[in-house]
C-alpha cells in the first residue's frame, strides 16, 4: 500500500472528501483515510504528483 501524509483534515467530512478525491484517480483503489494520523493509504499505481494535485485541489496540504 502507498501512503500519503495530509495536513489540514479536521473532521469526518474532510476524510470523506480526501477519500473521494483519491478514488477518482484512475488506478487507485482501496483508499483508507485516517484522521488521527493525518494519512491516507491506497493501493494502485499513480504518479505522486497526481495524488498530491488531487489532495491540494480540495484544499489540503500534502506533507513530505
Amino acid at each position: 500500500m502507498a501512503k500519503v501524509r495530509i495536513k489540514g483534515m479536521s473532521c469526518q467530512h474532510c476524510v470523506a472528501s480526501v477519500k473521494e478525491a483519491l478514488e477518482k484517480i484512475p488506478g487507485i483503489e482501496n483508499v483508507e483515510v485516517n484522521l488521527d494520523k493525518g494519512e491516507a493509504d491506497y493501493q494502485g499505481e499513480a504518479p505522486p504528483e497526481t495524488v498530491s494535485a488531487a489532495i491540494t485541489k480540495i484544499g489540503f496540504e500534502v506533507v513530505s
